[in-house]
C-alpha cells in the first residue's frame, strides 16, 4: 500500500482513540520512523502530509537529511553515542533518547541553541531496554538545569511487546504520572509537556493514555 493509504487508515484509528478519551487529533504528532526504508519512501511520507521523520542511527539520518533537508522535522529516536552528537546536532529538531549526564554534557557543548529533548525512561523495567529507571528521572531532570542548551520537553518510553492491553496501559500510565509530576514543578529548563510513546502495535492505546508523539514505522511506511 502507499504511504497515503496507510496514513488514511491510521488517521481513522487516531480519531477513534481521541474520541474515546476526549482528545483532539491535532494534539498528536505522527513521527514516521523511516530507519528501514529508502529515501524515496521517506519522501513519499512527506508528500502524503507527514511532517516529522524519525531515525535511530546517525548514518540513516544524514543520508536522508542530505536528500530531504528542511522538508521535514527530524527526530533522533535511537540510542545516541556521545561521540556522534557533533555529527547530527545541526540536523535534528528533537532528540528522544536523552538518558545520561555525559550525553547531556555533549549536547550542551555542541549545540548553538537549546535542543528539545525527551528523557528516555525504561518504564517497563526490561533489561533489554535503554533508559533511566523511573525512580531516577526527577533527580536527573534537576541535574540538567546546568546545561542551558538542553531543554527537556517531555519523556519517552518503549512499551513491551505483549498482547496484554492492561500491561501496556500500566507502562504508559506510569510515564504519564511521572511527566505530570515534573511538568507541575514548572521548571524553566524542563517544561516537560510531551509524551513520546506508542508505536505501530500500540499507538492507539498510547494515545488513550496521553501520548502526544507517536513513533510509527511498519504500519505507515513499511
Amino acid at each position: 500500500m502507499t504511504v497515503a493509504d496507510n496514513l488514511t487508515n491510521m488517521m481513522e484509528t487516531i480519531e477513534d482513540a481521541c474520541r474515546s478519551c476526549g482528545r483532539d487529533k491535532d494534539e498528536i504528532t505522527i513521527i514516521a520512523v523511516t530507519k528501514y526504508v529508502t529515501v524515496e519512501r521517506a519522501k513519499e511520507a512527506l508528500e502524503a502530509g507527514i511532517k516529522d521523520l524519525g531515525e535511530n542511527r546517525k548514518e540513516g539520518l544524514l543520508e536522508k537529511y542530505e536528500s530531504l533537508g528542511n522538508e521535514a522535522n527530524w527526530h533522533f529516536i535511537g540510542s545516541l553515542q556521545s561521540r556522534k552528537v557533533k555529527e547530527v546536532i545541526d540536523q535534528v529538531d528533537m532528540i528522544h533518547s536523552l538518558d545520561r549526564k555525559s550525553l547531556a554534557k555533549e549536547i550542551n557543548k555542541r549545540a548553538e541553541h537549546p535542543v528539545p529533548c525527551f528523557i528516555q525512561v525504561n518504564a517497563s523495567g526490561e533489561e533489554s531496554k535503554h533508559g533511566l529507571s523511573p525512580d531516577d528521572v526527577e533527580a536527573f531532570v534537576d541535574h540538567l538545569k546546568v546545561y542551558e542548551q538542553v531543554k527537556v520537553v517531555g519523556l519517552m518510553t518503549m512499551a513491551p511487546h505483549v498482547d496484554q492491553e492492561e500491561e501496556l496501559r500500566a507502562v504508559f500510565r506510569k510515564l504519564r504520572a511521572l511527566r505530570d509530576r515534573i511538568r507541575d514543578k514548572q521548571l524553566p529548563h524542563a517544561p516537560c509537556e510531551y509524551l513520546s510513546m506508542g508505536m505501530s502495535n500500540d499507538y492507539a492505546i498510547a494515545i488513550e493514555e496521553g501520548a502526544t508523539h507517536i513513533r510509527v514505522g511498519s504500519s505507515l511506511v513499511g
